[in-house]
């Protein structure tokens, strides 16, 4: 299903976000994340720098190293394009990621770490989207890997991440389908519904 077709427009910003969770080696975790913006015209800078309709006026990768429990033990940052040459200076900044966990409190703790001059608008909008795909990694690559290696069949009922997931939005309502399907023991009449 798409979104209906809109009225008659003209583009002007295009921003790319792109995030890949992998398996290493070693048994950590790598989460990779890219952010491109461009715009649709062509730009001008302070310093005569043109950048052509197109051209990427952001572009940022980040790679973070977790362990299981979603523990940082590595970061690495890069800024490729951004319209300010002082741009990349900001990049050792993130290296205070290593050593939280992402969980409860970590949007907090970014948000702190980084803001202002303290940080970079971009990267730190990124780790939102990295931080997302590291749980969705994480948690069901555990899984799965787990079930490879016992070659089991993976019962969702036994899933102990998966269960904190219910009503933490509509899909993963305890009165709805899924959770009456995989957790038929949890199922039940949305909190705060009356009875």
């Amino acid at each position: 299903m798409a979104l209906s077709t809109p009225v008659a427009r003209e583009l002007f910003h295009t921003r790319d976000i792109q995030c890949s969770g992998y398996h290493r080696a070693d048994g950590l975790w790598d989460i990779e994340a890219c952010m491109v913006d461009s715009k649709s015209y062509d730009m001008g800078f302070y310093d005569g720098r043109q950048l052509p309709a197109g051209a990427a006026l952001h572009r940022m990768w980040l790679r973070l190293t977790l362990d299981d429990a979603l523990h940082i033990h590595a970061v690495e940052v890069i800024t490729d394009d951004a319209p300010f040459p002082a741009c990349p200076e900001i990049n050792r900044a993130y290296q205070q990621l290593q050593g939280l966990t992402i969980g409860p409190g970590f949007s907090g703790k970014v948000r702190n770490l980084f803001k202002g001059t303290a940080g970079c608008t971009h990267l730190t909008e990124l780790l939102g989207p990295a931080a997302t795909t590291a749980i969705q990694t994480i948690r069901s690559g555990r899984q799965k890997l787990s079930a490879r290696q016992s070659q089991e069949v993976v019962d969702p009922s036994r899933n102990k991440d998966a269960v904190r997931l219910i009503n933490s939005c509509h899909g993963w309502s305890q009165a709805g389908e899924a959770v009456a399907v995989l957790y038929p023991h949890l199922a039940g009449p949305r909190p705060g519904d009356a009875s």
